[in-house]
């Protein structure tokens, strides 16, 4: 049902969401005008925004594409946004067309327009959760479904961690779906950094606590890896997100550190 100036209900209409944010940044049409307004005083930061996040969208479905390759069949893609070209299950089905995909979000549009994308797909759903509650997630009647935590899953946080504050605890974050799945489980990740344009970081930090829902909180390229931890990183490692396995025709940046977001994969040992 519409809300306060024709928004959803449960839409702040006064914040930008970080949803609606980056399906504007992909050239999406399910965002506001405050999305847009939020999004045209990121560009003034980094005029490359949208270039990053399409960046970011690649490495996803590269990483999807590994671990179907790896022998993963179920994902769980935590903050996993508005469907847009590209989704999880697309990439994952194409290639194995019984893989099994959970989507989280906790964004009224993301998880309506979910909802309606996955009403004919036996093998995906949504939750509609907030990944700082992953008993939330792990307890879902969805999960509950679809998941088989006797077989390796793979769990997906892409550009979700740095709208969770140090006080909110994102290791503890991870380390709870770390150790609700088996070994031999993995984990994709990417994360904004501070370290290689810190004043960039710190004006888009400031945007986002002024306008949007979540605040940003980029980290060190060692504090990203700590995230990782009890899961050992496969080639290249912990690189900016370009540089994690590009397809041939991808290009390599001159300048890797203008993306200044880290990605990595890794799997969990014993």
């Amino acid at each position: 049902m519409p809300g306060h100036e024709g928004l959803p209900q449960g839409v702040d209409p006064d914040k930008a969401s970080v949803a609606r944010m980056y399906d504007a940044m992909l050239g999406g049409q399910h965002n506001f005008a405050i999305d847009r307004e939020a999004l045209a005083a990121f560009t003034a930061i980094d005029p490359q925004v949208r270039t990053l996040a399409r960046a970011n969208r690649a490495f996803l479905r590269r990483a999807v594409r590994f671990l179907i390759g790896a022998g993963v069949r179920q994902f769980i893609d935590l903050g996993s946004g508005i469907p847009t070209q590209g989704n999880v299950h697309e990439v994952a089905q194409e290639a194995s067309p019984g893989a099994r995909v959970i989507y989280v979000d906790n964004d009224p549009v993301a998880v309506a327009h979910s909802a309606s994308l996955l009403a004919d797909n036996p093998h995906a759903d949504i939750v509609d959760a907030d990944i700082r509650r992953p008993q939330d997630i792990l307890s879902s009647p969805q999960v509950g479904k679809l998941i088989d935590f006797e077989q390796p899953v793979a769990v997906l946080m892409i550009t979700i961690l740095h709208f969770i504050t140090h006080e909110e605890d994102p290791a503890g974050l991870v380390a709870a779906f770390r150790d609700a799945v088996p070994e031999g489980s993995w984990l994709a990740m990417s994360h904004a950094t501070n370290q290689d344009r810190p004043d960039t970081a710190a004006a888009v930090g400031k945007l986002y606590r002024s306008r949007a829902t979540s605040p940003v909180t980029a980290r060190s390229r060692d504090e990203i890896l700590a995230l990782f931890d009890g899961f050992d990183l496969v080639e290249p490692g912990l690189v900016h997100v370009p540089l994690w396995r590009p397809d041939p025709e991808d290009p390599v940046p001159d300048n890797p550190r203008e993306y200044w977001v880290y990605a990595g994969v890794g799997r969990k040992g014993r």
